[in-house]
């Protein structure tokens, strides 16, 4: 009898226990979108609404007043039921579509590209890639290759601003890249002097290599003579020149003439 009563006390603690902490962890309400929204949309009053989330473990960045939110652009689509994020919202006023991707001080810009261009469509949005051009310098005859850009993010693809889910090549038509607004001068200038050539590079590569420009004496084998090269630690010994010849002088006398012969 008396283990019946203790069984029966701690299962009703246990119970008090839970259906507080229960009561607890829904106490918190954040915005989450009401249906699914896409890229680029700018959020309105119908688009959201406040929902009940566990207050000891709100997601990051999340918002519990449904103003905080409203006008700004989704840089990322959101499900339905989904928490609005601060990462995944632009600036309010910045626009809606691509505009709103555009961090402040940095500028989107597209230039005409091919299949090849595009390493044959693997460049997807997020992608980050070099930019190569070929021209010929002013004043000279021969085309050079030269790196004018690195590390360069790409906006879109076409129209497309998210990538393939399933990593499929896509045709380039137009590529959108994000640069700063020297770095457009540049692309803008390259672009008129020469042809273009993106270079597909790893995201986790961040370093900015030196290079010089590719010239056509570099792919053309010389018909010179390959310079003798003495091997590591021989040092030649510098070739002695021999010293002049001397030089004699004979004085001769022929009556009242007088001549120096040298030999």
């Amino acid at each position: 009898m008396i283990a019946a009563l203790l069984a029966g006390g701690i299962t009703y603690l246990f119970y008090k226990r839970m259906s507080a902490n229960s009561q607890q962890r829904k106490a918190l309400q954040i915005v989450i979108a009401k249906a699914d929204l896409a890229m680029g949309a700018t959020l309105s009053a119908n688009d959201v609404a406040l929902d009940n989330w566990y207050a000891d473990a709100p997601p990051a960045g999340a918002f519990t007043d449904i103003k905080e939110v409203i006008g700004r652009p989704l840089l990322f689509g959101v499900s339905a039921k989904e928490p609005i994020l601060l990462r995944e919202l632009g600036v309010e006023g910045a626009g809606i579509g691509l505009a709103g991707k555009i961090p402040t001080g940095m500028r989107a810009i597209a230039i005409r590209s091919s299949e090849l261009v595009g390493v044959a469509g693997f460049v997807f949005p997020g992608s980050k890639v070099d930019l190569l051009m070929t021209f010929t310098p002013p004043g000279t005859t021969e085309p050079i290759t030269q790196t004018v850009l690195q590390d360069i993010e790409v906006l879109t693809i076409g129209q497309t601003i998210a990538p393939d889910p399933q990593g499929k090549p896509q045709p380039v038509g137009v590529v959108t890249l994000l640069l700063s607004p020297e770095d457009s001068q540049k692309l803008q200038l390259a672009s008129a002097q020469g042809s273009l050539q993106f270079v597909l590079r790893s995201g986790a590569d961040v370093k900015t290599a030196v290079l010089r420009p590719a010239r056509m004496e570099q792919l053309i084998p010389s018909d010179r003579p390959a310079s003798v090269v003495a091997a590591p630690g021989v040092r030649r010994a510098p070739r002695k020149t021999p010293p002049p010849s001397p030089i004699y002088q004979m004085e001769v006398i022929q009556g009242t003439q007088r001549s120096i012969q040298k030999f």
